[in-house]
């Protein structure tokens, strides 16, 4: 499939550059895949249009502010007149750093920028010396591989030096309030770099709403990373080599799903993210010849989900609008149908909607 399939106009006004005041105002395009109708709704509207009897899996991950922003320490200077070849002579200056996916003992996966003058055995330097990161290798695309060294516990470290990543179409620097709207309300575990933003329309008041209703919900985590927002580089879809991500299924998510299978009851994914983890499990555990349709554990998403593909976990979902050419278009093109995404995404520029992570949503179903 060529990627320019998977394209579509939007102005730029309709990228939305803010949250709105409240979670859950944002409104909601309802379409039905079997069909391609689409209706104008309001996101409020989410807990009624349900039936009762769907099993709502959400993504649990939080954000960590992965932004960092530090200079290249200056190690092995030489005095005047002294050239040894045997030593680099790194130079000063400032670095921006993005942690993309923890690799354990305090080794990171990153993108560095400027990452060509940045080789490997520099030290760079985060806020007052409290954070150190040595490049120990290099990747594909700019990655570079970074061991951390640090007092006290890493993650608060972070979080007090760190920046939220706010994806590059948000035209603007990262203020104090997105620390909080770009997580969910349910966000609690694991270190994403960027948010499982069909969550973000969720408020306490809604999830209230659902409780009511006896829909029962539960959480897995899938760390977003690179995966999710990494650009299609190739003209042809299927050449693309999409990015690995970290994903958890407890045993009580797992066994969850199994019985809604049984019981012939919709699984709703909360976001691309759920149904990348749960498709990516489903396929695992079918390799496997196991009698359950998902396996528990922590895993690596490999999976690519693009039009063509079968899905075998999820039946309906609720997400946000996504870039022009990109994996996640594809997987939504792939669930609901290409020609029919497309046109309703025609639709929703045309009639406003707020587009990308701050913007509105659909449910497809």
């Amino acid at each position: 499939m060529n990627l320019s399939e998977l394209d579509y106009h939007l102005p730029p006004e309709r990228i939305a550059q803010r949250p709105l005041p409240d979670r859950d105002a944002s409104r909601m395009l309802l379409l039905d895949r079997r069909t391609g109708r689409w209706e104008d709704r309001q996101f409020r509207e989410f807990p009624a249009l349900l039936r009762g009897d769907e099993l709502i899996v959400r993504n649990n991950a939080r954000v960590l502010p992965a932004r960092l922003f530090g200079r290249r320490k200056g190690l092995h200077a030489q005095p005047p007149g002294v050239h040894n070849p045997a030593r680099h002579e790194f130079l000063t200056g400032d670095v921006e750093v993005l942690l993309i996916r923890s690799l354990g003992d305090d080794t990171w996966e990153a993108l560095v920028r400027p990452g060509r003058k940045i080789p490997v055995g520099e030290t760079i330097v985060f806020g007052s010396g409290e954070l150190e990161a040595r490049v120990e290798g290099r990747g594909e695309f700019g990655l570079r591989i970074l061991r951390f060294l640090y007092d006290g516990d890493f993650q608060s470290t972070v979080a007090r030096l760190g920046h939220i990543p706010l994806p590059p179409y948000i035209k603007r620097e990262d203020e104090a309030a997105d620390r909080e709207r770009y997580q969910t309300v349910y966000a609690r575990k694991g270190t994403a770099v960027a948010a499982p933003t069909a969550g973000l329309h969720f408020s306490e008041t809604i999830l209230q709403k659902i409780r009511e209703r006896g829909i029962e919900t539960v959480e897995i985590t899938l760390d977003v990373g690179l995966g999710t927002f990494e650009p299609v580089r190739s003209g042809r879809l299927e050449d693309h080599r999409i990015h690995s991500e970290a994903y958890e299924i407890s045993e009580t998510a797992a066994e969850s799903i199994e019985r809604a299978r049984l019981e012939h009851r919709p699984v709703l994914a909360i976001g691309t993210t759920v149904v990348r983890a749960l498709e990516d499990a489903a396929a695992k555990t079918a390799s496997t010849a196991a009698d359950s349709p998902i396996l528990p554990g922590r895993y690596e998403a490999t999976i690519f989900l693009y039009p063509g593909k079968q899905f075998c976990a999820v039946d309906q979902l609720l997400t946000n609008f996504h870039l022009p050419k990109s994996t996640l278009l594809a997987m939504v093109a792939a669930f609901a149908g290409r020609e029919q995404i497309l046109a309703a995404y025609r639709h929703a520029v045309e009639a406003g909607y707020r587009f990308y992570s701050y913007g509105d949503c659909m449910l497809i179903r």
